[in-house]
């Protein structure tokens, strides 16, 4: 029988190939090896394995293992996990751990807490039950992904010993053939291939062999052939140097025949490779081409002869085997020897061999070829019976080239059995080729599987293995696992058909029971012909049979009697002894319904009303018409999953008033119907699905005004009674049902009179309508009732006609019917009326009131107004008017001009003819009407014309002329030109304004007027149309040919229609040249100072470029000539000394060979202008004067009117105050002379090259950056290059300050006797004077100030001083007086030269020193040393110091000096030191670290625990220092590189280094370095322990914890010495654990025991600390002392391990014996004692002796 599903299947599946891989072979892993495969970084769980029993008949299969996962919580806190101490793992875990701790080590749910979880699920909050689901899928796939691991590390790790036993096969195969090796032999090819499962791993996503293995697997093996090892072969470089064959077969065809057989040594072997698709079986298979059989494997005898000796003892041993060498029988040799084992289906293959002599005997090697072939290689059986007994025979063929024997072993089980064999000969033996026969006997007790196997044995190194087979196809079964019934009421009964199909191969009988009877004592006391089964399920028929192909109907039979889900396992037997699990589930309930939803509002009942006593719900319907209906929609749920029968039912009420907390007697409770209600329900009957909402429509429909109150009730049927759960057989139950009332609904309602509404309520006609016409109009009326209404309107015809259509009608409810009004009007005027509508069984009647008016006919005008436009004066115009009635009466009119407006304008008489004046208009008739107007004086003529109409309304025409004659004048009639000048055309405007809206021609006459000689006039036009009311504008130009006042001057104008013409009249007084001057700053607006040129009269004009001109700058000014005449004129400027050349702007450089497209670019652009700029500037200074001015236009014209701004420029390389004059002719004009002045301020040396400049006033040296230098250093220097791009020899003498921020100095006074700064020779006397210059001061050290205050300051002080220049007396004594801002500072910067001279464009050096100063201990950062040197300038030579009138130029404290700015650091010397959280470098190590592996070789002496500390200087200069440390710390040099070490080999050589010093070393700046520090632990410093507190060594602490543990710190700091004596300090700190022994007890009492009988007792000794303790135990000296010991220990010594953290100690037990020798009372003292110093432990043992025999005990230990 077959039933699994395909899910079963493959889990079993899966399980038995575990079993089958578990039981192949299992493999110990190494100690501290790690799982090839890891989840998540973590080390996998152990296993553990469960077997689940199956229970069978007859043959028992194998059991089927089941594996499970155990998973330990991990304990509390985690502990770090340590790095690998191979740098080749892949392992990250303990680098994960040390990042997130326990948020990667410790679960966040626990296997503890999930189990809980999921055994304690049922909670109503449905987020917690989706989440406990959550968790137990995730705890599943877990558990389910930790066995595939599991699986797949141990199918690899077999494979791997698979591998591995096939690769030390090989290399022992390899070394038969290689007697002698010399070196060790490469390895053979690996088969770890055909080893391990490549599908498995390619499922599981690992790299498998064919991802690195490119060629293609073949569908069978290779041919065999020879074997000869790789190692053998010649390399391809040994054969190009190797004689070929064909030389040495010459060499060697005579010494071959005196020779023996070649030896193994002198066989050339070839190895060919074998392919990789090759199974490993095939890959073994190899032929032997020795002679000689295998050597011993005991080759240790090789190791003690040389190698001559052995050659020669070879050649002996083989004249001796060749002279005793004879043809033998081949059946004698065993197979795996060279002539035994020749195969009949293996040719023969001649080897091919260096050396060999013809004749040679054909050799070859079968010792893996099978010697017997099997047929059939499987024996199986299928198809059997109960009973039969089936045969098969095999036969055993001889496939070896000689006779073999063989010997068979039988079945090791009792189903099959072997017969006797048969032969094809006597004795057993088969020849070669032929064949033996056995037959196999199977007898089987059951339909089950069988397997077994026979062992052949033959002379083969290999058992030939035959598998015995029996297999039956078992029936399969379509009958799923679980027979679900569904759901019944509690007490009902249901029967449910299943079908059950045999798709097997085989008929089968099947028996059910329930599992509880299962295994039965007896089938036939288990067999029913009826039901069988358990409460509440019962199955029909309980035995059947089914044949291949055949189906039934199983019946299972379901009576609940408690709720909810019940299951009821049975068992399925097949006559095959297979069985199978059936589990039959059914769910039993109540009746559960609900009302879920009633549409509209909630009703509730109001206060005091009184309810049904048992309704559930109250539904109250609004109130409705008569015969009207209202709806309300029921939802009811049937909660159950079973159909129900329902009907409802309508009864009356039970009204009974109730007190607060009264309740209602059953009594009182009556069920009559209702016959008169006004409510329905439908579907009135039907049946509930399951477990679904039904829907109802709930009705009311009043007949009559009342209200009604009813209750609804629903009613199921055929409801079964619960049965007691005391039955057990389904037969045995009684069956009853009922009908059940199961909801109760009160519903009220109530009726209400009609509703009419009518829409509008009022029908107002809007405007005006004709009398006669009938006007409609729409409205609605609107039943807002619950029933239909019937209506008729009444109609009314006295003075109008009113009536409605239609008149009578019916109206559906919640509906509105349509209506028309007809009104016809009888009387002109405003009408009322109220219209009546009655409706059938209302009270009052339904009013529309109605609003209208009415008029007579209407004529209007088809204009506005008529417009007769512009009419000359006598001119007669016409036009034409429409006049309509636009209304359907006939209408009588009349038209004529106002009388009003002919009284406006005092006439009598309208000018207006109209034709025809009168008339009548038929309806929507039309009339043309003509007016004629005559013009007969000059007005503006506005009238209006009056129409009459009778009976109707007048209507007005308004009309419009204008009558006008022709009229010309100017708008000013004399022109006065202000701006003439001589022979200049001067033009002016005039205007000719027509004022009339006539259009007219004018025209230009000639001039006229005594001066009209003198003067030429042109006007533009000088003809044209002038249109009506327009002004035309004419240009008027006159040239004036004298400078005489122009006074008699007319130019007449000609106009069409007027009599006169028109006169312009035209003055003026011509003007001559006149040119002013001006001079402003570049850029600004309005002119510094302006100068009117103009004959006869001249006003002074001044060029100042400033007073703070920076050197190499250009100043830029303005020369402003303004022409305010139109006259042209020619203009010259001219500098009379500082002028530049004329060509400066024409001499330019030659221009780079660069590329255009680099010449684009704008920095390319810029680069040029500033050498455009810096040429500029030395064409203009090239007369060495130190000061120039060019103008940027010295020569050219002024054009008329022209403002001319020409730009000056101003430059200077060399500071002073420059006077000069400008000239300006402008025309016949007088010359203008123009003061120039300019003082220029700054610096003509600086450390940059004249080719820098910058757009600042004033040019900043950059600052001098010394560096950062360790405190208290030695003084460096820098040198500095300074230009001088003046023309003048500069002398500098230096000096040296540090700034210095002080309220109480503000200014200092300095005062000199002679001059400030005298010339010095080089020993720094002065020249000038003999005397020794004397200074002093007043207030405060010499400090000048800054560049830009100074040349202020000073100035005005020694103006006096240096005005006269060429005074030939000196100044004697000089006053200084400025702003202190700083202190000397020789001792920290300092200049060479103090004194020096800068030639005129040249250059020279000075070298500036920096002495690092010395820093406080407390200083953490770094210092900055902030100075300053100044240059005093002076210029030795008068003539560059003053020109009269030209220039000036100050000097010494007069003038800036130039500052040059000093920037350094100090710092302390510092490394940066990587140390531990605790800010220390720790060392831990154990005292057990003494004990080599091997204790009984003693303790080492001294063992080095190395750290490596790492040191970075993150400062910016090189750090050069030394490592000082004191014992039992060192420091290696060795780890220190070539490139941190200062000086060279030799020199190092010849220095003495002290015990605690180094060699120097340097650390260059963002560099680091490795030093190794390492601790020396050592039995002396192990001693220290036992030293008393008073004599312990300093920095030697002893701690021991309260759980015993015991530490020794030592403490110490490496020191780092630094070039400057400072020093720097590393914490060091070593923990050395060493161990505590105790004694679970410290006394032993034996008690009185028996004379030479042997007592023991145990105790433990303790290992307190973390730290291995080798111990022994020694024996005090025994009371009484004889030679015969009377205790004993045992172990006597031995090694103890160390404790783990949060562990408790390890221990080890003690077995102390007592044997008494005489009745004598022993005690001796056993100490233990640790080779490390650990502290004794004593142990007092005592025991006495005694020959009673009630002390003897009943077993010796």
């Amino acid at each position: 029988m077959e039933t699994r599903t395909q899910e079963e299947r493959r889990s079993e599946e899966v399980q038995t190939y575990e079993n089958q891989e578990t039981e192949c072979l299992q493999i110990s892993r190494p100690a501290g090896s790690s799982s090839p495969v890891q989840v998540g970084g973590k080390s996998s769980l152990q296993p553990s394995l469960t077997y689940s029993e199956v229970l069978r008949c007859g043959f028992a299969s194998r059991p089927r293992g089941l594996r499970s996962l155990a998973l330990p919580p991990h304990p509390e806190p985690q502990p770090l996990r340590l790095r690998p101490s191979s740098l080749l793992t892949q392992d990250i875990s303990h680098l994960l751990t040390r990042v997130f701790r326990n948020l990667y080590s410790v679960e966040v749910i626990g296997e503890d807490l999930s189990a809980s979880l999921i055994q304690a699920r049922g909670s109503e909050d449905e987020r917690h039950e989706v989440f406990v689901d959550q968790l137990q899928q995730i705890r599943e796939l877990y558990k389910q992904r930790l066995d595939e691991v599991e699986m797949l590390e141990r199918h690899i790790t077999q494979a791997r010993a698979r591998a591995l036993a096939e690769t030390e096969r090989a290399s022992n195969l390899i070394q038969t053939h290689v007697l002698e090796t010399s070196i060790k032999l490469p390895p053979v090819k690996t088969v770890f291939r055909w080893c391990v499962d490549s599908e498995l791993l390619q499922k599981h996503h690992l790299i498998c062999p064919e991802d690195y293995y490119s060629d293609t697997v073949p569908f069978c093996s290779a041919p065999k052939g020879d074997f000869h090892p790789g190692c053998s072969k010649l390399a391809f470089s040994c054969e190009k140097h190797s004689i070929p064959k064909a030389e040495l077969d010459k060499k060697l065809a005579v010494p071959c025949r005196e020779k023996v057989p070649a030896s193994e040594d002198e066989l050339d072997y070839t190895m060919d490779s074998l392919p990789r698709d090759s199974t490993p079986e095939a890959k073994q298979r190899t032929k032997e081409t020795v002679k000689k059989p295998s050597p011993p494997k005991n080759k240790k005898w090789m190791n003690h002869l040389r190698v001559p000796q052995r050659e020669l003892e070879r050649r002996q041993l083989a004249r001796m085997e060749s002279r005793n060498h004879f043809l033998k029988n081949p059946r004698f040799f065993p197979p795996n020897t060279p002539h035994g084992g020749r195969s009949l289906i293996f040719p023969p293959k001649k080897p091919a061999l260096i050396g060999e002599c013809p004749g040679a005997e054909l050799e070859q090697s079968c010792a893996n070829t099978p010697v017997f072939l099997a047929k059939p290689s499987i024996v199986f059986f299928t198809n059997y019976e109960i009973g039969p007994v089936y045969e098969m025979v095999i036969t055993l063929q001889n496939t070896a080239a000689s006779s073999r024997y063989l010997r068979v072993l039988p079945p090791s089980t009792p189903y099959f059995a072997l017969g006797l064999g048969m032969f094809p000969g006597k004795g057993g033996m088969v020849a070669p080729g032929m064949t033996c026969q056995y037959t196999v006997q199977f007898i089987p007790d059951c339909l089950g599987d069988f397997d077994d196997f026979i062992l052949v044995e033959t002379q083969s190194a290999h058992k030939l293995l035959i598998p015995l087979q029996a297999r039956r196809p078992p029936p399969v079964l379509t009958l799923s696992p679980l027979l679900d019934c569904g759901y019944c009421l509690i007490g009902g009964i249901k029967m449910i058909k299943f079908m059950c199909r045999n798709v097997g191969f085989s008929a089968g009988k099947f028996h059910i029971m329930p599992k509880e009877i299962w295994p039965p004592i007896s089938f036939t006391a288990v067999s029913s012909t009826g039901f069988v089964g358990r409460p509440p399920f019962g199955v029909r028929p309980s035995m059947f049979e089914l044949a291949p192909g055949l189906s039934m109907l199983l019946e299972v039979l379901f009576l609940p009697v408690s709720l909810g889900r019940t299951e009821q396992t049975f068992i399925i037997l097949c006559d095959n002894c297979q069985i199978k699990e059936l589990v039959i589930a059914g769910t039993g309930q109540l009746i559960a319904l609900d009302l879920i939803y009633i549409s509209g509002e909630k009703s509730q009942p109001d206060p005091g009303e009184l309810t049904d006593l048992t309704a559930q719900y109250f539904v109250r319907f609004e109130p409705e018409n008569l015969q009207s209906t209202s709806r309300k929609q029921l939802i009811i749920r049937n909660a159950t999953h079973v159909e129900l029968a329902f009907h409802w039912q309508i009864m009356m009420p039970n009204l009974q008033p109730l007190m607060p907390g009264e309740t209602y007697s059953l009594d009182n409770i009556k069920y009559h119907p209702d016959r008169e209600t006004a409510f329905s329900i439908r579907p009135a009957k039907g049946v509930l699905s399951p477990h679904t909402d039904h829907e109802f429509i709930l009705s009311f429909c009043p007949y009559e005004l009342r209200r009604f109150h009813s209750v609804l009730q629903m009613v199921l049927e055929d409801v079964p009674e619960p049965v007691s759960s005391e039955v057990e057989n389904p037969e045995d139950y009684s069956y009853c049902v009922d009908n059940v009332i199961v909801l109760e609904i009160e519903v009220k309602g109530s009726a209400e009179p009609f509703q009419v509404l009518l829409e509008p309520y009022a029908l107002i006609i809007p405007g005006e309508n004709y009398i006669g016409v009938n006007v409609k109009k729409d409205f609605k009326m609107w039943n807002n009732s619950k029933s239909p209404i019937r209506y008729m309107w009444e109609k009314i015809s006295d003075c109008h006609i009113i009536e409605v259509e239609p008149c009578a009608g019916v109206i559906e409810p919640n509906e509105v019917g349509d209506f028309e009004l007809n009104f016809t009007g009888g009387v002109p005027g405003p009408a009322s009326q109220d219209l009546l509508c009655e409706i059938r069984d209302s009270p009052s009647p339904v009013v529309l009131h109605v609003e209208a008016a009415f008029k007579g006919p209407a004529v209007v005008i088809n204009v506005s107004a008529l417009q007769f436009g512009l009419l000359r004066l006598g001119q007669k115009a016409r036009n034409s008017i429409q006049i309509q009635n636009v209304s359907q009466l006939p209408a009588l009119w009349h038209l004529r001009e106002s009388p009003a407006c002919l009284e406006e304008r005092r006439e009598s008489v309208s000018p207006f003819d109209i034709e025809p004046s009168s008339g009548q208009l038929h309806p929507l008739g039309e009339c043309s009407v003509t007016v004629t107007l005559e013009a007969l004086r000059c007005q503006s003529l506005q009238t209006v014309l009056e129409l009459e109409v009778e009976n109707g309304d007048w209507s007005y025409l308004a009309v419009y002329a204008e009558i006008q004659e022709p009229h010309v004048y100017l708008q000013s009639s004399q022109v006065e030109l202000s701006s003439l000048y001589l022979d200049v055309p001067t033009k002016s405007t005039i205007t000719l304004i027509n004022s009339t809206l006539l259009p007219t021609r004018f025209q230009w006459g000639k001039l006229l007027g005594n001066q009209a000689a003198f003067c030429r006039v042109k006007i533009f036009p000088r003809c044209g149309l002038l249109g009506p009311n327009a002004e035309r504008q004419l240009i008027l130009e006159v040239t004036a040919h004298t400078q005489d006042e122009l006074t008699d001057l007319a130019l007449p104008c000609y106009v069409s229609g007027m009599k006169e013409p028109l006169a312009l009249g035209i003055s003026g007084k011509p003007q001559g040249l006149q040119v002013t001057i001006a001079v402003s700053a570049k850029g600004s607006d309005s002119s510094v100072c302006s100068t009117k040129q103009e004959p006869g009269r001249l006003e002074e004009l001044h060029l100042d470029f400033g007073s703070m001109v920076p050197l190499r700058t250009c100043v830029n000014r303005q020369l402003i000539l303004n022409n305010h005449s139109p006259i042209q004129s020619s203009f010259t400027l001219q500098f009379e000394y500082f002028g530049s050349p004329q060509n400066s702007l024409s001499k330019r450089a030659s221009l780079l060979d660069l590329p255009p497209a680099l010449l684009k670019t704008a920095r390319v652009r810029e680069q040029l202008a500033r050498r455009e700029q810096l040429d500029f500037m030395e064409n203009m200074l090239s007369h060495g004067k130190g000061a120039a001015f060019f103008p940027r236009i010295s020569q050219g014209m002024l054009r008329a009117y022209q403002k001319l701004s020409i730009e000056i420029t101003g430059c200077a390389n060399m500071w002073g105050e420059y006077w000069d004059s400008l000239i300006c002719m402008v025309g016949n004009l007088p010359p203008t002379v123009i003061p120039v002045h300019m003082a220029a301020v700054g610096c003509p040396i600086s450390s940059l090259r004249t080719t820098y400049y910058t757009a600042d006033c004033f040019q900043k040296e950059p600052i001098i950056r010394l560096g950062t230098h360790i405190s208290g250093g030695d003084t460096i220097s820098r040198t500095l290059r300074l230009y001088n791009s003046s023309p003048c020899d500069i002398r500098l003498d230096w000096e040296t300050y540090m700034p210095e921020d002080r309220e109480d100095k503000l200014v200092e006074l300095l005062v000199f006797y002679g001059p400030p700064f005298p010339l010095r020779n080089q020993a720094g006397n002065d020249l000038m004077c003999s005397e020794m210059t004397k200074s002093s001061s007043l207030l405060g050290p010499l400090s000048p100030s800054s560049v830009s205050e100074a040349s202020h300051a000073a100035a005005p002080l020694v103006e006096g001083h240096f005005s006269a220049s060429d005074e030939a007396t000196e100044h004697i004594i000089s006053v200084i007086l400025q702003e202190h801002e700083g202190v000397p500072a020789h001792h920290l910067f300092g200049v060479t030269p103090k004194q020096m001279v800068v030639p005129a464009g040249g250059s020279s050096t000075i070298s500036i020193s920096f002495t690092p100063i010395v820093l406080s201990p407390d200083t953490l950062h770094k210092v900055a040393c902030t100075g300053y040197i100044l240059g005093y300038m002076s210029l030795d030579n008068k003539e560059e110091r003053d020109i009269p009138g030209r220039r000036h130029r100050l000097q010494d404290f007069a003038v800036g000096p130039l500052r040059l700015n000093l920037h350094g650091f100090v710092r302390h010397a510092q490394l940066s030191v990587e140390l531990d959280d605790s800010g220390r470098m720790e060392f831990r190590c154990r005292a057990s670290d003494l004990i080599p592996d091997q204790p009984c070789s003693g303790v080492l002496s001294e063992q080095l625990t190395t750290r490596h500390l790492k040191l970075t200087n993150t400062t910016e200069i090189p750090q050069y220092f030394q490592l000082l440390v004191s014992r039992p710390f060192l420091v290696s040099q060795d780890a220190v590189s070539q490139d941190h070490r200062v000086g060279s080999g030799r020199a190092q050589e010849g220095e003495e280094e002290t015990a605690s010093g180094s060699r120097q070393l340097v650390l260059r700046p963002q560099e680091n370095m490795l030093v190794n520090v390492s601790f020396s632990l050592s039995l002396e410093l192990i001693s220290y322990q036992k030293l008393p507190a008073d004599q312990m060594l300093p920095r030697v602490d002893i701690q021991q914890s309260s759980s015993g543990e015991k530490e020794m710190v030592f403490t110490q700091d490496l020191l780092l010495e630094f070039t400057n004596q400072t020093t720097q300090v590393v914490p060091l700190r070593a923990v050395v654990a060493v161990p505590e022994l105790q004694l679970s007890t410290s006394w032993v009492d034996f008690g009185t025991c028996f004379v030479n009988q042997r007592r023991a007792q145990e105790i433990n000794l303790l290992n307190l600390s973390g730290c291995q303790s080798y111990w022994a135990v020694l024996m005090g000296q025994q009371e009484p002392d004889k030679k015969a010991k009377a205790f004993g220990v045992s172990p006597s010594s031995g090694l103890l391990e160390a404790r783990a953290t949060n562990a408790p100690p390890t221990s080890i037990t003690l077995h102390v014996f007592f044997t008494p020798r005489s009745t004598e009372l022993y005690e001796s003292t056993v100490v233990v004692e640790g080779v490390l110093g650990e502290k004794t432990c004593t142990l007092r043992l005592r025991g006495q002796g005694s020959y009673d025999e009630r002390y003897m005990a009943s077993h010796q230990s």
